[in-house]
């Protein structure tokens, strides 16, 4: 049998992806790029502080964290409860110890909530990236488009009021979005975006009504999550992996310029009286390098942005 001569001609073939979100490249062929005062790596640690309703939706499904057992899950329940309450306090201890100024990533109702978190945070000299409303409205391809504008305006707008900050920073629960999370993210001012996770640096992505905003290299390998309690991996394999990916980023640096290395955690995990010391070592040894920079998520684009 002979194939007709258009057989293998793909139309829609071309370099790179098969989106317009943003344009293929290599990390390695990308200029280089310096921090401020000759920084090698800009440490990105980030926590979460989420609420999670006790009547959480399963569908479309339920973000990390959700409760798990039939209604009312008051174990799960109170131990995020507890990550807010209890844990945060020893995380903000750590950072305070090490010098280490981060990035909050604050659902709207806790913010309205807890008006104590807030102040916290302010007092910090921390920045206050939008979480979404709550864990139960998590944001999904085929949800009704006003619900969601409504969500991110709403989580949005709440956060800047309650803080008084510009919060340009925005994390989906669950880091899932709809094919238009990016046009409402961009209609309400936020600049960076934490869901999409395959680089070590920041891009420029697009969203589908034509508003740029930066990906933010915002991980999920070494979450605390990801590895306590998806990967069941034990502490001191916690803290082992955080050093060898700081070691990459660093050795990286001599070729490639700066690199971020992002840490992000969960109060209600690394806030754990038996887990704290390991956040604690994990920092102080990341701290004793020279050519470190600790920042927030703003602070780290706006240095990026001036090179790029």
């Amino acid at each position: 049998m002979t194939l007709r001569d258009d057989y293998l001609q793909y139309p829609n073939r071309r370099y790179g992806m098969d989106h317009d979100f943003f344009e293929w490249s290599i990390l390695q062929q990308r200029d280089p790029i310096v921090w401020p005062n000759g920084a090698k790596i800009a440490i990105w640690v980030s926590y979460a502080l989420e609420f999670f309703p006790l009547d959480q939706p399963a569908k479309p499904f339920k973000a990390p964290g959700g409760m798990v057992t039939p209604y009312p899950d008051l174990r799960h329940f109170t131990t995020r409860d507890y990550g807010n309450r209890v844990g945060i306090q020893r995380i903000w201890k750590v950072l305070a110890k090490h010098g280490i100024t981060a990035s909050a990533a604050v659902n709207s109702v806790v913010a309205q909530r807890y008006p104590y978190l807030i102040n916290k945070i302010n007092d910090r000299g921390d920045e206050i990236i939008a979480h979404g409303v709550d864990m139960g409205k998590v944001h999904y391809g085929g949800m009704d488009d006003a619900d969601e504008a409504a969500l991110v305006e709403e989580a949005v707008s709440v956060l800047r009021g309650v803080s008084g900050q510009p919060v340009t920073g925005w994390w989906s629960p669950g880091k899932s979005e709809s094919w238009n999370t990016l046009n409402h993210a961009a209609n309400n001012g936020i600049e960076y975006v934490c869901d999409w996770v395959n680089d070590d640096m920041p891009y420029e992505i697009k969203s589908p009504n034509g508003n740029l905003l930066t990906a933010m290299p915002h991980t999920e390998e070494i979450w605390d999550r990801t590895i306590l309690m998806d990967k069941k991996h034990n502490e001191e394999e916690w803290v082992e992996q955080i050093q060898d990916a700081f070691t990459i980023f660093y050795n990286e640096t001599d070729r490639y310029g700066g690199r971020i290395m992002s840490i992000v955690l969960t109060p209600y995990l690394a806030g754990m009286h038996y887990r704290i010391k390991y956040l604690d070592e994990a920092l102080g040894w990341i701290m004793d390098h020279d050519h470190v920079w600790a920042a927030t998520g703003a602070q780290i684009l706006e240095a990026f942005n001036k090179q790029s």
